[in-house]
């Protein structure tokens, strides 16, 4: 099995929302909600995630550049934004993904997704970590 595959697996069957996989393991998984999976997997994995698989539930435009960001070789998600996708195409990155929706809408389904908008206006990576830095620890406040 791929690895790729085994990450699918996982995310379904384990009900995780991010499952990372290189050379046939699992290297981070989680439930959590949000940006926040993905960010804590590119802040402590870093260089370790270069060429790994990863399968996540939403895909949008911050998480493809932080997918990019750590060279992730292959991924699968079920929701992608259209700005994740012009992200991933202009990438190495080969992707698979279920639905393709205009953008990533906040757990309120009543506007963007707060992620969604901050990354709309940023093409910097860095920018990008230190704008979701700042989202991350006011939601902690």
């Amino acid at each position: 099995m791929k690895d790729i595959e085994i990450a699918q697996k996982i995310l379904l069957e384990k009900n995780k929302t991010l499952v990372i996989v290189k050379n046939k393991e699992v290297i981070f998984s989680s439930e959590e909600k949000g940006i926040k999976p993905m960010y804590n997997a590119v802040k402590q994995l870093e260089s370790k995630l270069a060429g790994a698989s990863l399968a996540d539930r939403v895909i949008g435009k911050a998480a493809a550049m932080l997918a990019v960001y750590a060279n992730i070789k292959e991924m699968h998600t079920v929701l992608i934004s259209k700005g994740g996708k012009v992200v991933l195409d202009e990438s190495k990155i080969i992707y698979t993904y279920e639905k393709c929706v205009p953008y990533i809408k906040n757990r309120n389904k009543n506007d963007l997704c707060p992620i969604e908008k901050i990354s709309q206006s940023i093409s910097n990576t860095a920018d990008l970590i230190n704008e979701i830095e700042i989202f991350l620890g006011e939601l902690e406040d």
